[in-house]
């Protein structure tokens, strides 16, 4: 579809005029209108807030909020790509946003490039952040720490591999550090080309974040008079199990849970009691749970609690929360699961690892990379070691079995004196390999490097931006998934109806007069689903939720 709002395109062209306001006239059937349901919602959670202040677009014919809504509205509509707009009808999509059609693809990628640039996504991304724990306050008691690996296929530069559990191979990727609630819902994330793991990134970034940005932290005098209290608490997998950290933490008073890497034998079956247990998504169970006070490698006394499964097995969690009951503690830690489901519906859905661009930046000459001389010394260290056990192997297995003849005899004494010295061979190889290994060290900085060696790593402004867009439609999303399941008896249902009503068509009235826009959206598939609908409708039109740049009121109904 061409362009059909010829005088505001030329106004905004030639004399630089102010972008035209949002302009909307009745029309039927629009394609995907159903994404206009979450505008309240991705307003709620922030969408619109603050971008006046960290963002700006040069003048032209689209206005800053458009670019925003469509950006996230792509995003709900399953839009994976930019990309993707090429197969997508401009004029459909430019009606939802009160223009005559949305910008083509190498328009889109230019303003989202400027955004990126010019603007302070990070910032923006922060002061977000900030708003989102400050208005669920008890919610933010309980961060999840956990990294993402985000694989790179590309050939624009060689970045380090790390190991992909998902595909279980060693990969060139860049990791994503990720802190979410406890509910799933994403808080921030931290990009790291080089990983230098976990715990270096907790307490080097995260952490210092966290104690300036957390609400509700309990004051000096608190801690002073309370040696159990803690400002808030940090749960993390194995990867971060280290006495030594959890010690430090507990100096600055954070309190960490994570699962026991050195659990040990079983605790006898008398010690677990069966105890109800109050789940992150309000559901109770019961659990057979046990507690033990533990000496964490003399670095520090912590709570170690066992979960007994109907199998028998045995599940440690290690806490260092000396206040909360171990119900609350064992719900905490088993609540990680809706980090990790976070991750997958992301992936699948928003497509999370997805580049934005192809462009890349330097990497700081003070980051510590492996040395490509201890790599290549270590695989030969391994690849002799796996040669020398499987020669050991072989002559311990070497024996007489058939009588003593001395011909027989004269060939296995032969044989085992042979494997012996090829032994004894590989054994000073071996000796010899690991010495120099020894002596050569095991990081350098990038300024280190030789040339044929170092690398760049992918620029992060334009993937920070679009993931927290992403995160603004994951939360809105979410926000209108707990309405959706006050009327839903499967809950897990939740999510793949909110799919289908963004792709459901609708019809939009404007009314000048009555200052209203109403979205009036068909039926969906069956009458259960059509009633859940019409319930969001009714929750959303009480927001009285003004569509941004216009005076007109949103109205949601469904067609009779």
């Amino acid at each position: 579809m061409g362009a059909t709002d010829v005088l505001g395109r030329l106004a905004t062209s030639i004399f630089k005029c102010e972008a035209p306001a949002p302009a909307f006239c009745p029309c039927h059937d629009v394609s995907s209108a159903g994404v206009l349901l979450a505008l309240p919602a991705l307003i709620a959670v922030g969408l619109l807030t603050h971008t006046q202040r960290y963002f700006h677009l040069p003048k032209g014919f689209y206005r800053l909020d458009t670019i925003f809504m469509f950006l996230a509205f792509m995003a709900l509509a399953r839009l994976k790509t930019v990309e993707l707009l090429r197969y997508c009808s401009p004029g459909e999509w430019g009606k939802l946003l009160g223009i005559d059609r949305v910008p083509e693809v190498k328009t889109l990628r230019e303003k989202i490039g400027i955004l990126a640039s010019r603007g302070e996504p990070e910032a923006w991304a922060g002061e977000l952040c900030r708003t989102w724990m400050e208005s669920t306050p008890d919610a933010v008691g309980i961060f999840y720490v956990d990294g993402h690996v985000r694989v790179y296929h590309g050939s624009q530069t060689e970045l380090p591999r790390h190991y992909v559990s998902r595909e279980k191979l060693c990969l060139r990727a860049t990791v994503d550090y990720w802190v979410n609630a406890m509910d799933g819902q994403p808080f921030f994330v931290v990009n790291k080309a080089v990983d230098p793991g976990l715990l270096t990134v907790l307490e080097a970034e995260i952490v210092p974040r966290l104690e300036l940005d957390v609400p509700g932290q309990p004051g000096l005098l608190e801690l002073a008079s309370s040696s159990l209290a803690h400002r808030f608490t940090l749960v993390f997998d194995r990867e971060g199990y280290s006495p030594a950290f959890m010690r430090r933490m507990r100096e600055k008073r954070i309190a960490c849970l994570t699962y026991n890497k050195h659990p040990g034998e079983d605790w006898p079956a008398e010690e677990f009691q069966r105890q109800s247990v109050k789940l992150a998504d309000g559901n109770e169970v019961e659990m057979l749970l046990a507690e033990r006070g533990v000496l964490l490698g003399e670095e520090l006394w912590v709570r170690e609690i066992r979960k007994q499964r109907k199998s028998g097995h045995q599940t440690s969690i290690l806490a260092t929360d000396y206040s909360t009951a171990s119900g609350p503690v064992a719900a905490a830690m088993f609540a990680r699961w809706s980090q990790e489901n976070f991750f997958g519906y992301m992936r699948a859905h928003y497509n999370l690892d997805r580049l934005i661009d192809y462009a890349t930046d330097e990497v700081s000459e003070t980051t510590r990379v492996i040395n490509p001389q201890y790599r290549e010394l270590d695989g030969e260290v391994r690849k002799m070691v796996n040669k020398l056990n499987r020669q050991r192997r072989e002559f311990g297995a070497l024996i007489l079995n058939d009588g003593i003849d001395p011909g027989r005899v004269e060939k296995y004494q032969q044989t085992k004196a042979e494997l012996h010295e090829e032994i004894g061979a590989l054994e000073h190889e071996v000796a010899e390999l690991k010495a120099c290994r020894k002596a050569t060290p095991k990081h350098v900085t990038m300024a280190d490097l030789p040339a044929e060696d170092r690398f760049r790593q992918l620029a992060t402004q334009g993937k920070h931006f679009i993931d927290t867009i992403k995160m603004i439609a994951y939360r809105a999303e979410t926000a209108m998934a707990t309405i959706v399941r006050e009327r839903l008896s499967r809950h897990d249902d939740a999510r793949s109806l909110l799919r289908a009503v963004y792709a459901t068509e609708a019809d939009l009235l404007p009314d000048e007069n009555a200052g209203t826009l109403t979205v009036r959206l068909h039926q969906l598939a069956n009458r259960m689903s059509s009633e859940v609908l019409r319930h969001l409708c009714e929750e959303l039109n009480a927001t009285m939720t003004r569509f941004p740049g216009t005076s007109m009121r949103l109205v949601y109904e469904l067609v009779s």
